[in-house]
This record gives structure tokens, C-alpha cells and sequence, in this order.
């Protein structure tokens, strides 16, 4: 873990010991030209280190500009400049580890849809369209809506519907068929 000078105002003022050490002396850490170096010759392993932690380009790019960012205004606090990468790094981690939190605690508070709901809209046409075929079942020939009715809604089989209405097994098949096609022809029909 990089080490990181105290935020106080008590720290005793460093003598610079020749007068070209004046500058550094003042701005203890790294400096911007040292932030920039980095940037240049890190940016790309610290994008994949993001990129090992995330799962999106974006968010990584993102991670890594706000490490920069973050370093950048705390480069004062940065005691030795060949610990800038380390800080970078860890910075990123750190950023990457909240991105996912967020994520999460995302995903936990999405409201879940209710399955079994229809929208109002696919209930209006479920209406109209079962208005529709209770119209056009009506047309239809007596036998013919008894079978259909017997076979599709009372889900009997062709033996049982034959039994039960006291006709064979081909004049159901004959009125069903027929049956069918006069709805195909009833439900397309313009209303």
C-alpha cells in the first residue's frame, strides 16, 4: 500500500538544501510532468486491470480517468513519486470495487415485473378479440359450434365428442373441419 503523508498543518517546513531544490521542496510528491509520464506509460496496464475487475469498456475507462483524477488532486500527499503507479493501481481497485457495489445494490432495488400481468392494452385486444369469436362461433351452424365447443373448449377428443353428441367419428372430423374454416373466414373479415 503506497504510503501517504498525513493531511496536517503541523508539518515541520523542509529546508531545501541547494536553490534548484526550491520548487520540489514546495510541492512535496508528485508532480504534474510525473502525473502525466504516468498517465502516458500506465494508462493502458491500468485499463486492463480495470478491465479484469469490470465488465464493460466504459466503466473502465471511467474507473481509470477518475484514479487519475483522484491522484491528481492528492499528489501533494503522495510522499515518494516512484509510488505514484502503486497509488494508481490501488486507486483503481478501489474505484472498481465501488462501481460493482453500485451495480448491485442497483440490480436489488429494480422493482420485478409481475409475470402473470398483462399490459391494459393486451387486455383490450384479448377482449375484442374474444368478442370477435363469440360472434362469429354464433354464425356458425349448430353442429358445427357443438363440436368446436365439445373439441377445443371442453377439450374432449374426437371419439369422446362423438359419443357424446350421438354421431360418428367422421361427421365430427367433417364438422369440425368445416367449423374451422368458417372462423378463419369470420375472424379475418373486416368488423
Amino acid at each position: 500500500m503506497p504510503v501517504i503523508a498525513p493531511w496536517t498543518g503541523a508539518r515541520p517546513a523542509q529546508v531545501p538544501s541547494q536553490p534548484g531544490d526550491t520548487e520540489e521542496a514546495m510541492t512535496a510528491g508528485t508532480t504534474v510532468d510525473h502525473l502525466t509520464e504516468t498517465y502516458r506509460a500506465h494508462y493502458r496496464s491500468l485499463l486492463g486491470l480495470a478491465a479484469l475487475l469490470l465488465d464493460d469498456t466504459a466503466s473502465c475507462e471511467d474507473v481509470v480517468q477518475e484514479a487519475f483524477i483522484r491522484v491528481h488532486s492528492a499528489r501533494n500527499r503522495v510522499r515518494d513519486r516512484e509510488k505514484t503507479l502503486a497509488y494508481l493501481r490501488q486507486t483503481v481497485v478501489n474505484l472498481s470495487r465501488s462501481a460493482l457495489r453500485r451495480r448491485i445494490l442497483g440490480l436489488k432495488l429494480l422493482s420485478k415485473p409481475m409475470p402473470d400481468m398483462a399490459s391494459a392494452e393486451e387486455g383490450a385486444y384479448d377482449l375484442l378479440e374474444r368478442d370477435q369469436l363469440i360472434k362469429a362461433m354464433r354464425g356458425l351452424q349448430r353442429r358445427q359450434r357443438e363440436v368446436l365447443v365439445l373439441r377445443y373448449f371442453a377439450d374432449m377428443t374426437e371419439a369422446q365428442v362423438a359419443t357424446t353428441l350421438g354421431i360418428s367419428l367422421g361427421s365430427v372430423k367433417a364438422y369440425g373441419s368445416r367449423g374451422i374454416a368458417a372462423l378463419r373466414i369470420a375472424m379475418e373479415a373486416p368488423v
